[in-house]
């Protein structure tokens, strides 16, 4: 559920699209190059997003001795995004995304944008071994028709949807409503008890088990796709964990409970 964006940013966001449709439609017909591309970024990250292209938008930010494209910088840390930018009618690529990541993994920057000024990618860095990243968002100026949906997404990346950590919030929901995170969930031991009492309380005298329902999950109701591959793993790990950690909190209330009932014996 996307943030609840402020009045006065909607207006902002909506006038600023409706300004730059026109000016991305006529710089994709120009073929502009990648620098003419940059300084229409960087308005549209002013008029649109609302940062102060003077102080919160530059291009002198130093990484292993060059210069990245641009980067976001609000306060006295470091950037919020590193944004490499290419020009207009050039594809985002891989090979874009790896120079990009380079970048943010050296100075421990979790947020990149990859943009044509047309074509927007934000992806989160996970900071491991190898470095991984996530996708929060993937649209194209151009071709989303429907006004809302840019406007959500400008917020996610605007002055006032970084101060309320709106598209770390976002990428979230998403990564926990994702189908392969659902699936993970479906075949844990509670939804699968939850499941056969359900079935068992319909079917008067039926017995059945945990494994049936199991087998009709994995067999028969759940795509292959979402049950196996890297993202289906990730999953079903990052839900042991939580698991796990549940576990470990549940021990630590109950201890001293137990202790206190035991005393007063």
């Amino acid at each position: 559920m996307m943030a609840t964006i402020p009045k006065r940013a909607e207006d902002r966001i909506k006038a600023g699209i409706k300004a730059f449709a026109k000016v991305i439609e006529g710089a994709k017909a120009r073929d502009v190059n990648e620098s003419d591309t940059v300084t229409i970024v960087v308005d549209m990250l002013s008029t649109i997003c609302g940062y102060d292209k003077y102080t919160e938008i530059t291009s002198e930010y130093v990484i292993r001795g060059t210069y990245c494209d641009l980067a976001i910088k609000t306060g006295d840390d470091k950037p919020t995004f590193l944004i490499e930018v290419k020009a207009i009618n050039i594809p985002l690529k891989e090979a874009h995304l790896r120079q990009a990541i380079g970048y943010a993994a050296s100075e421990g920057i979790e947020w990149v944008m990859l943009t044509n000024g047309d074509h927007w990618q934000a992806h989160r860095v996970i900071f491991g071994k190898p470095i991984k990243t996530e996708v929060a968002f993937d649209f194209s100026f151009s071709d989303t028709t429907k006004l809302p949906m840019l406007t959500d997404f400008f917020f996610l990346i605007s002055k006032e949807g970084v101060s309320k950590s709106a598209i770390a919030t976002f990428h979230e929901e998403c990564q926990l409503t994702s189908k392969h995170m659902v699936a993970a969930t479906l075949m844990t031991e509670p939804v699968v008890a939850a499941i056969r009492r359900q079935l068992m309380g319909i079917g008067k005298g039926v017995k059945i088990t945990e494994e049936q329902i199991l087998a009709s999950l994995q067999n028969l109701v759940l795509k292959r796709d979402v049950l196996e591959g890297e993202e289906a793993g990730k999953a079903k790990r990052r839900l042991a964990t939580a698991n796990r950690q549940k576990k470990k909190l549940g021990s630590e209330v109950a201890a001293p409970v137990k202790q206190a009932a035991e005393a007063a014996m």
